[in-house]
């Protein structure tokens, strides 16, 4: 089997190299990650003809094949799916990201949209990110936080996940969105099949400009944080279940359309301006 691992924090992140020395045992793994940080980038591959992406050859202990690209992971999964490594993959694994992508975070995370990449190409993914100190933000922690990652259980759940991807392939590609509280395998609670929450554990409360001293016209942003948040509890969520010390399990579907009468308001507008 073939594996191909990937991340948003990019090739020197210690989590990708964690979950790739435990995948490893599953098949032969093959890293294609950003060479720098792309975390928030989504499902996003870049202005190609802009950024001109180049790939190098990188070395991650215990692992055969390492790449880095100079471009967001689902860029990374993209090139993959493609053939630029050689190898026809048979699953992605993305992460281990340092900070939860639960609810709304799920829809930024780069961790996410590099198996959104892979679905795209008809292969299953998981994307597996675990909690930190202080819950970070929109699925980011910050630097002084990941002293005190767990990261092997993060590791082992994501293994686990994978095994049996692999022995029991789904019918149709699918995406495993799995969170992990930062504790031992053994202070876990257990596992929840869970939905999508509305809001993260913490998210950003303000954004306001502050004028750049020396330069005319132009502004910082002063960034504030809310605290963690007790209001969603319900551990049918992705976002209660970790919060609670469970780890969170979410089938990521597609993106569908809503239905739309046929005379809404924006269909009558343009058909008055065409006709």
């Amino acid at each position: 089997m073939n594996i191909l691992v990937t991340n948003d924090d990019g090739i020197d992140s210690k989590g990708l190299h964690v979950l790739a020395r435990t995948i490893n045992e599953l098949g032969d793994v093959t890293i294609v990650a950003p060479d720098r940080e792309f975390s928030g980038a989504g499902c996003s591959i870049g202005a190609l003809h802009l950024q001109r992406p180049e790939i190098h050859d990188a070395h991650v202990e215990g692992i055969k094949k390492s790449w880095s690209v100079s471009g967001p992971p689902a860029l990374c999964v993209m090139f993959a799916r493609l053939g630029a490594f050689g190898a026809h993959f048979d699953l992605v694994v993305s992460g281990i990201n340092p900070g939860a992508n639960v609810g709304r975070a799920v829809y930024m995370s780069g961790t996410v949209g590099a198996t959104l990449s892979g679905r795209m190409g008809g292969l299953s993914g998981i994307a597996i990110s675990q909690s930190t100190e202080g819950w970070g933000v929109l699925g980011q922690g910050y630097e002084e936080m990941l002293e005190s990652q767990k990261w092997e259980t993060a590791a082992t759940i994501a293994a686990a996940a994978a095994e049996d991807m692999l022995a029991s392939p789904p019918a149709e590609a699918q995406i495993l969105n799995i969170n992990v509280p930062n504790v031992d395998l053994a202070d876990l609670k257990g596992v929840r099949k869970t939905r999508v929450g509305n809001a993260p554990p913490r998210k950003m409360s303000t954004v306001k400009l502050e004028p750049k001293p020396g330069h005319a016209g132009s502004y910082n942003l002063d960034m504030e944080w809310g605290e963690p948040g007790e209001d969603e509890l319900d551990d049918t969520t992705d976002v209660g279940a970790v919060m609670q010390g469970f780890a969170s399990v979410t089938a990521l579907g597609h993106l569908k359309e809503t239905e739309l009468a046929d005379d809404a308001s924006p269909l009558v507008a343009i058909e008055k301006l065409i006709s």
